[in-house]
């Protein structure tokens, strides 16, 4: 066994935290090489790809949560607008588009130098706070996509919460 292996196949490896979150909880998810695993969540609103990926040469385990929606061209700009409001909202993470696939995704990273464990309550808070993120501005990025509303008018829907019960 090489010493990459050994490694990898570590339960002190950040994958291997990840990996067995999602076994604990039936998540469907596929290791994608000794670097990767994505994992498939049902929200509310959408169904979200969660990728994890070991940065070893930043000692990070990144966290990335997209969710399928196709931004058209003419709608760009105002998606900017809305994810720079998003993210002056946000504590941890950051919300970004990506030029090349035209997807957006929440993103966030736990930095773990020198040989630091990553524990499972951390790895199911980065799990948790990326999909309460989406879970919560979805909305505001299908008004500006599909109804044409500005980010400031997307923004006002997003930020508003309900108390009580109907």
């Amino acid at each position: 066994m090489s010493m990459l292996e050994s490694i990898v196949d570590s339960r002190s490896h950040p994958l291997a935290v990840v990996e067995d979150i999602a076994a604990d909880n039936n998540w469907s998810f596929e290791r994608c090489g000794d670097d990767e695993i994505t994992i498939a969540s049902k929200g509310e609103w959408t169904d979200y790809q969660l990728s994890f990926t070991w940065m070893a040469e930043l000692e990070a385990l990144h966290l990335a949560c997209a969710f399928d929606m196709k931004i058209p061209s003419a709608r760009k700009s105002e998606v900017q607008r809305l994810i720079a409001s998003v993210n002056e909202q946000l504590w941890i993470g950051h919300f970004d588009l990506w030029s090349h696939t035209g997807m957006i995704m929440h993103r966030q990273a736990l930095v773990l130098p020198g040989g630091i464990t990553a524990s499972t309550a951390q790895c199911e808070s980065m799990l948790a706070g990326a999909i309460a993120a989406c879970e919560r501005y979805f909305p505001a990025f299908q008004f500006v996509v599909w109804a044409g509303k500005s980010a400031g008018e997307a923004m006002n829907a997003a930020m508003f919460d309900t108390e009580g019960h109907a």
